[in-house]
């Protein structure tokens, strides 16, 4: 979703505020206005009428005269148009007669209706100019006020803009970076500014003692097991070797060899997903699969399983050998070791999908879903004694940027799918 800046949010709620205190000023003089014209009429309007009627009252024989404004309607032997004849008594404003605007004074006397009306059409038309101009000058205000305010807006939040690109621009694997405020820089943006870089220095360290650990940890452990695997296979080797001895010493090198296995994925999750491709190797997963499963045909040994790889298409991946090797293997060792009997069926599917269906124990939806909890956790997501937990694999999955899915199988069982697309070669 595209998020509006700060500036442009800031513009638009002040142009609204300016919007609607102009509307609000414009609703307020229109209603002064009003009032102010109703009085005016009125008063004028009945001055002239007392004014006639007084001269009336004197003179029997006096005449009402009509000027070009102002007319009276109702005199012995006159009509009053029916337009204006249907008003009640009291002040009306914009009444047309004859195709204009007048205001009309309407007066009970003596058992007669006297209508009084000036002709405002002129004074109307003038006040509609009026109006348009005001409006016009209002809109004007407005888009000058909200350039003015974009444009004030735009050098008072340039420097947040300016530290919101530097610390967009930093990376993660580059160190003694920081990012630096303007001498007219807010006290606010200083505060940011040095937070940031106190940040910065911490992580700093961190990613130094976490390097310092890793290497250590990658040269410490991986000797002393390279040296017990190597023993291990030595013994083996020597002739008349018991069988007791010698089992024991093939569970040593099986050990050995997954703990070398389980200390290269720790490895991968530590580096960089986007360094990983400078260490990738390209190969065959359809000729990889068959390797892998001839390595656990042993774990078969006791049980009344078979494993059935099907047709494998064609698929070339660019990714970590033996972390592919690792993560299917060990999917692979799952499906066993929860299975007594039946057929555990292995496919490769179009675009690097690695499928794997065993008739197993089976799962309910809910055993799947607390496996998933666990895997995000990072708990305890199907581990066993001889193998790595479903929650490392699923762990180098998102770190790679592949996909583990778990479902049940019916009547019984686990369908397991692995995602490897996006380590397609050529992708």
């Amino acid at each position: 979703m595209r998020r509006t800046g700060l500036r442009l949010r800031i513009t638009l709620l002040v142009v609204a505020y300016m919007l609607l205190l102009s509307l609000a000023v414009v609703y307020h003089g229109n209603v002064v206005n009003e009032r102010a014209e109703k009085l005016v009429w009125t008063s004028l309007l009945q001055s002239e009428l007392d004014h006639y009627l007084r001269r009336a009252a004197e003179d029997p024989d006096y005449r009402w005269r009509d000027t070009e404004d102002v007319a009276l309607y109702g005199e012995p032997g006159a009509t009053v148009p029916a337009r204006l004849a249907r008003l009640s008594p009291g002040i009306h404003d914009e009444v047309r007669v004859d195709g204009g605007q007048r205001v009309a004074l309407v007066r009970d006397v003596d058992g007669r209706r006297l209508v009084l009306t000036l002709d405002i059409t002129e004074f109307e038309q003038r006040e509609q100019h009026l109006t348009v101009l005001m409006a016009g000058s209002a809109l004007g205000g407005l888009l000058i006020a909200g350039l003015l305010v974009a444009w004030g807006l735009g050098r008072l939040v340039k420097p947040l803009a300016d530290l919101a690109r530097d610390i967009a621009a930093l990376r993660p694997d580059r160190g003694g970076q920081r990012v630096a405020v303007g001498r007219r820089a807010s006290s606010e943006l200083v505060v940011i500014s040095d937070a940031v870089n106190d940040y910065l220095a911490r992580n700093e360290r961190f990613v130094e003692r976490e390097r310092a650990f890793i290497d250590s940890s990658s040269h410490e452990l991986r000797t002393p097991v390279a040296v017990i695997a190597g023993a291990s296979e030595l013994a083996l080797d020597q002739p008349g070797t018991p069988d007791a001895v010698r089992n024991q010493l093939s569970r040593i090198l099986r050990t050995a060899r997954g703990v070398e296995q389980l200390l290269s994925l720790l490895l991968v999750l530590a580096k960089d997903p986007q360094r990983l491709a400078q260490v990738s190797d390209q190969f065959r997963l359809d000729q990889l699969l068959p390797e892998i499963v001839d390595d656990h045909l042993h774990l078969c040994a006791d049980k009344d399983l078979e494993l059935d790889v099907r047709p494998l298409p064609a698929c070339e991946l660019l990714a970590p050998l033996a972390i592919v090797q690792a993560a299917i293997g060990n999917l692979l060792r799952n499906a066993i070791e929860n299975s007594d009997r039946g057929t555990i069926s292995i496919a490769l599917e179009r675009g690097g999908v690695v499928v794997i269906e065993d008739p197993g124990h089976g799962m309910s939806p809910e055993e799947i879903s607390i496996i998933y909890a666990r895997m995000a956790r990072g708990g305890d997501g199907g581990r066993n004694g001889s193998g790595i937990g479903l929650d490392l694999i699923a762990r180098l999955c998102e770190h790679l940027g592949w996909r583990l899915e778990i479902e049940p199988r019916t009547p019984r069982g686990t369908r397991v799918t692995l995602d490897l697309g996006p380590a397609l070669a050529g992708s």
